[in-house]
């Protein structure tokens, strides 16, 4: 990681810093106080005003929305000052959903927008996500030319001349909620329905009960309150068994897990068995072809991917195409291909008759209208859904950024994994990647059988233990 002195020189420009690629898989994400500091969130603020405004003085809006972290509130403020000092108007949003910063500012004149949040990572990380104006994932060539900037010698000239104006817009969350629930207004009604949600002491814990609530949800809350410690904490998508149980405790009818920023979710069937991302891209997919809204009964989703999901979906005519992990990644594929729908296993739904990213609260929503439309219950569904493969993820620490990424080059994790491959054949797969958001290599064995998938899956996290994180 990449320490950010605090002083003078270090609060003019980034250029002295090591030239490292800022932007990952999901934005500016890491360690406060190590990768993201104050300083770094106001020159962020203000040279990706300038890349954004390309050069225009008109005072723009752009929308700033945080999680509850602790460090949220700071680097939201840096952001701001950043953004006022480049001649842009914040609009601060407050508490809220990624896919609420993404949605606001494609429906208002906003240049812009970020999120401060590390979205499901642990609350001493924070993260900053750049939206385009358009609402979709800030691109490539626009993130390069925002480091060029933090990595030059440029002053941030013009300060004090046009300045822009921070402002509480919180009133806009409204309109938010508005768009997720109307496309099911006047057709759905949940009454009858109880559904827990665990909400990870993040950023829709004001929101995710009352849209449910409205549409006549009995619903009852876990994790419920903005708790910048907690978030995520052994709670919300990345562990599930809290709410397994209340939905046990409360004999509910299903449950729904949220990440920190809300803009993934899993969800828990009256069993208390869990429904990846997979099984909600099944489900809605099959929805979605009967009313023919599915061209080409095509489905974009990631290399993590289950095959049982992949080839029960072909069995029944469908098409799957697989994109690298990443939500971005995703939208890419379903724009080049005219695709629909699309997600990742990890929960993040995309489906673009109703918005252009990954909305947990959204996918929610239409999964609970799906279930209660088709007159069984989610257990009955996943029932006769499709039986997944023996699936195990590991993940192996490795500090050292510039051997995590050249993971490829080291010869002993690349002969295992031939090893793998041969000895599974078409009885399995194997997935080996650096994170874009975390210090870590993700392994990924999928096989036949548990004893084939648990034992290759020891044999790699030896290697790379060995080979890359020692």
């Amino acid at each position: 990681m990449v320490m950010i002195a605090q002083t003078p020189e270090s609060a003019k420009n980034f250029a002295s810093q090591p030239a490292i690629a800022l932007f990952g898989t999901d934005g500016i994400r890491g360690p406060v106080g190590d990768l993201l500091t104050p300083m770094l969130a106001l020159q962020v603020g203000y040279w990706g005003g300038q890349v954004l405004q390309s050069g225009g003085k008109t005072k723009r809006p752009f929308i700033l929305g945080q999680d509850s972290r602790n460090s949220s509130d700071m680097l939201a403020m840096a952001l701001a000052a950043g953004l006022t000092a480049a001649g842009l108007e914040v609009w601060h949003l407050g508490l809220c959903p990624t896919p609420c910063v993404a949605y606001l500012t494609s429906q208002t004149e906003a240049i812009g927008g970020i999120m401060v949040s590390a979205s499901h990572n642990p609350p001493a990380d924070n993260g900053i996500k750049f939206f385009g104006q358009d609402g979709s994932k800030l691109g490539l060539d626009l993130q390069r030319q925002i480091e060029e900037c933090l990595h030059s010698d440029q002053p941030m000239s013009g300060i004090g001349q046009a300045c822009g104006h921070y402002g509480d817009r919180s009133d806009l969350l409204r309109d938010y909620v508005a768009a997720i629930q109307s496309p099911l207004a006047g057709s759905l009604d949940l009454r009858g329905m109880r559904i827990v949600l665990d909400l990870a002491w993040g950023a829709a814990v004001h929101l995710a009960p009352e849209v449910f609530q409205q549409m006549g949800a009995e619903v009852i809350c876990l994790h419920d309150q903005p708790d910048g410690d907690r978030i995520n904490v052994n709670c919300g998508s990345t562990n599930l068994g809290q709410l397994q149980a209340a939905v046990d405790l409360h004999q509910a009818d299903l449950g729904f897990a949220f990440d920190g920023d809300a803009d993934r979710v899993l969800a828990v069937d009256s069993k208390g068995r869990a429904v990846d991302g997979d099984y909600i891209l099944y489900l809605w997919g099959q929805t979605l072809r009967q009313n023919q809204q599915l061209p080409g009964d095509l489905i974009v989703a990631t290399v993590m991917s289950n095959l049982g999901f992949e080839r029960a979906w072909a069995a029944q005519g469908g098409q799957l195409v697989r994109s690298a992990v990443g939500d971005q990644y995703v939208h890419a594929e379903m724009l080049r291909h005219g695709a629909m729908l699309g997600g990742e296993q990890s929960g993040h739904i995309l489906c673009r008759h109703y918005g252009i990213g990954g909305d947990g609260l959204l996918t929610a929503l239409h999964l609970s209208a799906l279930v209660h439309r088709s007159g069984v219950s989610l257990m009955e569904l996943l029932d006769n859904s499709f039986q997944t493969y023996p699936q195990i993820l590991r993940n192996v620490r490795v500090e050292d950024r510039q051997r995590r990424l050249d993971w490829k080059h080291c010869q002993p994790v690349q002969q295992a994994i031939a090893q793998a491959e041969a000895d599974m054949g078409d009885q399995g797969r194997i997935l080996v990647r650096a994170s874009g958001t975390e210090p870590v290599i993700r392994i990924m064995v999928e096989a036949a059988t548990s004893e084939l998938a648990n034992r290759w899956t020891a044999n790699l996290v030896s290697v790379v233990e060995q080979h890359l994180a020692a």
